[in-house]
């Protein structure tokens, strides 16, 4: 070889190991935003799961930067198996950790070794690059060029997930399209470095293997999903869909309809007219004259259905973060019909935003508020409960106005009931609290608010509208709470720097679920 294309190889060579840089810091944060995602998708408390996936993740890179100084020869060749390795095991990563989801106990020993495992090869990567390139570069232009690269694969892999990745191609395939592209590159440098690799035949014949291997997968992902879903639910999955910020199933046997969120039971078509007759009949029989209607939550449309049977609603306005769950309950031609086709009520408005966000800018004053959030069994909707939103939300309302929050369930989880009411009450409104019974759910809670006092004839208020389970007398028996429904623990209120109120669902309601 001549000293012009020496020079040409040695400037190739130098260019595709840091493109494999930017391949390996990209592919390495897409496979650690994956477990996070799939771990906050499956286990709840999205801030704890990110926090431990990040912080385990960064720590196996520590320990991979460690044993980096075990491999001393045949550089490139380990570089490639490692390379090889890491998209193996990153790119299964999310089809075994939904498909292991349903059947294993132990699950988090599963998602946290897999973190581990890929965060410690990829901490072995970045030194062996430094190691192979430490004779071609002076060390500034070394250290220079490697990080540069490293740092801007990890910004295209936090812009590209979000806004691209997980609503085109869903977490399973993400995870296999990076592990195809992470063993692409390795049998690409098989290719290149095929006289400096002892084993170059083997190691082509592996990469070859495990990337047909995914491309595989990747082609019958779907499939993947539709297997744990298979697994992880009782009835049958008639739909399933994983968006920017839920995964979402629908399931069907013969005698009812059932929506779950991240895993969590949202409603039963056979008893949610219990959940939202209580949840809305409530609020606008007692208001005289309920006008302008706000709901919070809701996507489903169940709350919507209810509110549009008065005919002194003049407009009502939802607020639902996901508009794929809007569009979902308006066009499904099996979900339309459980809100008898509310959202194609010209009363109605959707607006897909936070409710917080939404809130903070918009002025427009309501006389009834029908807030359906999830429980607050994590920080980001945990922020929902807290005194900031109360407050921001009292700026809504008009003078005689009633709003309801559900609660979660004064049974189970007292704690986290009181403390809602506490919390609504501290920053100046009159609470009313009641429960009902929902088979599906159990003994559920909601807390009416206003700026007046409930007078006592409430109890005994007539409703404008007659339910199949709301009634005078069933909401006087509402207003009753037996013992074990109370706490005497001494309440903090929910506040948005300290968010007590997903401390204390978190200690309730892994009790009742461990039981």
């Amino acid at each position: 070889m001549d000293r012009q294309a020496a020079y040409k190889y040695q400037r190739r060579s130098q260019w595709l190991l840091l493109f494999s840089v930017l391949v390996i810091a990209t592919c390495g944060l897409i496979y650690e935003l994956v477990a996070g995602t799939l771990a906050s998708y499956l286990l709840g408390d999205s801030v704890t799961q990110f926090s431990l996936i990040i912080g385990i993740y960064l720590f196996s890179m520590g320990i991979g930067s460690f044993l980096s100084k075990y491999f001393n020869k045949n550089l490139i060749e380990w570089f490639i198996r490692i390379e090889i390795l890491v998209g193996i095991i990153g790119g299964i990563s999310a089809p075994l950790l939904f498909i292991t989801f349903p059947l294993v106990h132990s699950f988090n020993i599963i998602l946290y070794g897999l973190v581990i495992l890929v965060g410690t090869l990829v901490g072995i990567e970045i030194p062996l690059l430094l190691k192979i390139l430490k004779d071609k570069l002076s060390f500034s232009e070394l250290v220079s060029r490697v990080f540069t690269f490293d740092y801007i694969g990890a910004l295209l892999a936090s812009l590209v997930f979000p806004l691209l990745f997980v609503p085109k191609l869903g977490l399973i395939r993400t995870s296999l399209f990076f592990g195809i592209l992470n063993i692409g590159i390795g049998l690409l440098l098989c290719f290149f470095y095929e006289k400096k690799i002892k084993h170059a035949g083997r190691l082509k014949i592996i990469a070859a293997f495990f990337l047909f291997a995914e491309v595989i997968l990747f082609a019958f992902g779907d499939k993947l999903l539709d297997i744990s879903d298979a697994m992880n639910y009782e009835d049958q999955v008639v739909y399933a869909k994983t968006t920017p910020y839920q995964r979402l199933v629908i399931t069907r046997n013969k005698n009812d309809i059932r929506l779950y969120i991240n895993s969590n039971l949202q409603f039963s078509s056979a008893d949610e007219y219990r959940y939202h007759e209580a949840l809305v009949h409530p609020a606008l029989s007692i208001h005289a004259h309920p006008k302008n209607i706000l709901v919070l939550g809701g996507g489903d449309g169940l709350a919507i259905r209810e509110i549009v049977k008065y005919p002194e609603v003049e407009k009502v306005d939802l607020v639902d973060l996901d508009p794929e769950m809007t569009r979902l309950f308006k066009s499904h031609s099996m979900l339309a019909p459980l809100n008898e086709h509310s959202f194609s009520n010209p009363k109605v408005n959707i607006i897909n935003a936070d409710a917080f966000i939404w809130l903070q800018n918009n002025k427009q004053k309501y006389d009834c508020v029908i807030i359906d959030f999830p429980d607050p069994s994590g920080f980001a909707v945990g922020k929902l409960y807290s005194n900031t939103f109360y407050k921001e939300l009292k700026k809504h309302l008009t003078t005689e106005a009633i709003f309801v929050v559900q609660s979660t369930s004064p049974l189970v989880a007292p704690k986290s009931f009181w403390c809602v009411n506490k919390t609504i009450g501290s920053v100046g409104f009159h609470t009313l609290p009641y429960h009902n019974f929902v088979p599906s759910f159990g003994e559920w809670g909601y807390i009416l608010g206003s700026l007046s006092p409930f007078p006592d004839s409430t109890q005994n208020i007539p409703f404008k509208i007659p339910g199949k389970y709301i009634s005078t007398e069933t909401f006087a028996i509402m207003l009753v709470f037996s013992p074990d429904m109370k706490t005497k623990a001494d309440l903090e209120v929910n506040k948005l720097n300290n968010q007590i109120l997903v401390n204390y669902f978190e200690e309730e309601w892994s009790k009742y679920l461990d039981k």
